[in-house]
């Protein structure tokens, strides 16, 4: 099995996410991360979805997906032809922050920040990879944390926007 990210187009209806994510349930397709946001075109949202899979699955998959009302266009990718990241959240305890050096130098080593000091707590944000965002709960656990949360994945493929080259290509199939 390999790790597939998917990049799914859709218009902006209730209750599409629920019949896309049913067509992963029906194919007991487990869903690793999925992330939902606008895209660069205006009316258009993109839903970010990783999946392990085999690449005849996902492209059955892609498929289904492209079958339903309301749903532009899917287009999947390897991780190598994509750029992505995740953001993670750590809340830890303030006296940990305050009476240790060590803190402050995990955060720096790992490229993290402090994005809130409170009276109980610090939360420190870390933008990376799976590993990396992993790596550095790993290290705070040593010294407690309230919460960790992490976002899905959101990417990007290395090729220059694909959706806009497909509508192009409609558009010219309808003028000629």
């Amino acid at each position: 099995m390999k790790e597939f990210t998917l990049s799914i187009f859709t218009e902006n209806k209730t209750g599409l996410l629920s019949r896309v994510v049913g067509i992963f349930t029906r194919r007991h397709i487990n869903i690793e991360s999925l992330t939902a946001s606008e895209s660069s075109m205006p009316g258009i949202y993109r839903y970010t979805v990783v999946v392990h899979v085999e690449e005849e699955q996902v492209r059955k998959l892609v498929a289904q997906i492209d079958k339903q009302v309301d749903v532009i266009k899917t287009f999947y990718y390897n991780n190598n032809e994509i750029v992505y990241q995740e953001i993670a959240l750590y809340k830890i305890p303030i006296e940990v922050y305050i009476q240790s050096r060590k803190i402050e130098q995990l955060i720096r080593m790992h490229g993290a920040r402090i994005l809130s000091i409170e009276p109980d707590f610090a939360v420190i944000e870390k933008t990376g990879h799976y590993e990396e965002t992993r790596a550095l709960l790993k290290a705070l656990e040593v010294y407690g944390v309230f919460e960790f949360v992490c976002s899905g994945r959101i990417a990007i493929p290395k090729e220059m926007e694909p959706l806009n080259a497909y509508l192009k290509s409609l558009e010219d199939k309808a003028v000629a």
